[in-house]
């Protein structure tokens, strides 16, 4: 299991120091139960950074989403912080050096020879949208099998995954636990003396092998039940890759207790 985290200095035990400012109280520990229909739910992600003055208006578009009749039941946000504006003069807190690596390995499958922010990524393509008024399209997958994922206390997850006949027999398993209604008074850089605020904020991101028999697969991960922040809402949000590709096969997500 690879979590990715904050890329500040490291205490004992793996926290840092940001988390510790951040995440002082233990998630809560309440059954939960998220799981997606058959129809395939798309997996949307935003790159983006509090040092780039061109990605506000597309965080406030993610924002809006949040008002979405088709969120968590036909997308699943996810917003990854990259860390590569913060020499302009402004670290962005949220910021992680994995989110980078994970744009830049879409770049190397795309054959792309440059990253940028704001970059919207729709199952695993790049989505270049002409103004921020139009809606996700529709995925057409009708059968993308259905993917489940429950915890008892909120932090130890089990996750399930019956494919379609057919379907590759590996996959990956990602989980990112989102932060939403969080933001920033930015003192410095291209938004100096603006608030940015922020939804759908990926803290933390994991993927590991997802192993099965025949088209049922199953895994579990682990949330830290010491992270949960001061302020702002949290989510989760769960997607399986066939190995080797780039477009994710199914997604799930949902609001946290």
């Amino acid at each position: 299991m690879n979590w990715h985290r904050l890329t500040t200095p490291m205490l004992a035990g793996g926290m840092t120091l940001a988390a510790l400012s951040w995440f002082p109280r233990a998630l809560t520990a309440a059954p939960v139960e998220l799981g997606s229909s058959r129809h395939q739910t798309s997996l949307l992600e935003l790159y983006t950074s509090e040092g780039c003055s061109s990605c506000p208006p597309a965080e406030n578009w993610l924002s809006k989403l949040k008002d979405s009749a088709g969120l968590w039941r036909d997308f699943v946000p996810v917003a990854f912080h990259v860390d590569y504006w913060n020499y302009l003069g402004w670290r962005d807190p949220w910021s992680q050096e994995a989110a980078a690596d994970r744009q830049r390995e879409y770049a190397r499958q795309w054959g792309s020879a440059n990253i940028y922010t704001p970059e919207l990524v729709l199952n695993g393509a790049e989505w270049q949208r002409p103004v921020w008024s139009h809606s996700l399209p529709e995925t057409g997958l009708k059968d993308a099998g259905v993917l489940k994922a429950s915890s008892a206390d909120g932090w130890q997850w089990q996750v399930t995954y019956s494919a379609p006949a057919g379907s590759p027999r590996v996959y990956e398993l990602h989980s990112a636990l989102l932060v939403s209604g969080v933001g920033s008074e930015v003192t410095a850089g291209e938004n100096a003396g603006r608030h940015l605020s922020h939804d759908f904020v990926a803290l933390i991101h994991n993927e590991q092998p997802l192993v099965g028999k025949t088209n049922d697969f199953r895994g579990s991960f682990r949330i830290d039940p010491g992270l949960k922040p001061t302020t702002g809402r949290l989510a989760l949000a769960v997607w399986v890759v066939p190995n080797g590709q780039a477009q994710p096969a199914q997604a799930v997500g949902g609001w946290l207790p």
